[in-house]
């Protein structure tokens, strides 16, 4: 079953480019019925004019839709370290006219933020990508302005797709993992039926 569904990516992808299954395996079926965007950018309580990074952009799911909550005065760094995905915001963005995102291609180690520019770091489903999120996100905290935040979607290590493939992370492992990193636990919410969801800030 495994091998013939890995077949059918492979024969998509080479009927309508690599890019474009990428940004399907982003979104998925249904996902704005799960994922609940809009209720999930309202609950962040986003200031017109802040800066936000959205760290793994992917296909800009969540970019655009922190692009416009933080207006046409702010910023929103969508951040990605696949070269596809980060050449389709680019393009995504010139084409829909939002000039207040910016695209940035990261290191897997590295951000490439500009230091203490950052009011609200948002990640969705990609803490479990980062090889040692301790050391990563103890230098992310160099990137945040004052009173910077750090909000973490992730899947719960649970069901078929958390569990079988290892795409998740256990909410207390990413609580953990940011108190050893510096942070501490402002708020967590637990409307979101298959993902975890928490805000940190520094600790100092």
């Amino acid at each position: 079953m495994r091998i013939r569904f890995l077949c059918t990516l492979l024969l998509l992808s080479l009927c309508i480019g690599c890019s474009s299954i990428k940004r399907f395996g982003y979104e998925g079926f249904g996902r704005d019925e799960w994922q609940q965007p809009a209720r999930v950018v309202e609950t962040l309580q986003i200031e017109p004019r802040a800066k936000v990074a959205d760290l793994g952009a992917g296909g800009g799911y969540f970019t655009f839709r922190l692009a416009d909550a933080v207006g046409p005065q702010g910023i929103v760094y969508a951040v990605d370290v696949d070269p596809d995905m980060t050449g389709y915001l680019r393009e995504r963005a010139a084409k829909e006219g939002y000039t207040n995102v910016t695209v940035v291609e990261a290191a897997a180690d590295d951000p490439r933020l500009p230091a203490g520019s950052v009011d609200l770091l948002f990640t969705c489903n990609t803490y479990h990508h980062i090889p040692d999120a301790r050391a990563y996100f103890a230098r992310v905290k160099q990137v945040l302005a004052p009173d910077g935040r750090i909000a973490i979607i992730e899947t719960r290590d649970e069901g078929f797709f958390g569990g079988a493939f290892g795409h998740s992370t256990n909410a207390d492992t990413i609580r953990s993992d940011m108190e050893a990193a510096g942070y501490r636990l402002v708020a967590a919410y637990d409307f979101l039926p298959q993902q975890s969801f928490q805000v940190f800030a520094p600790a100092s």
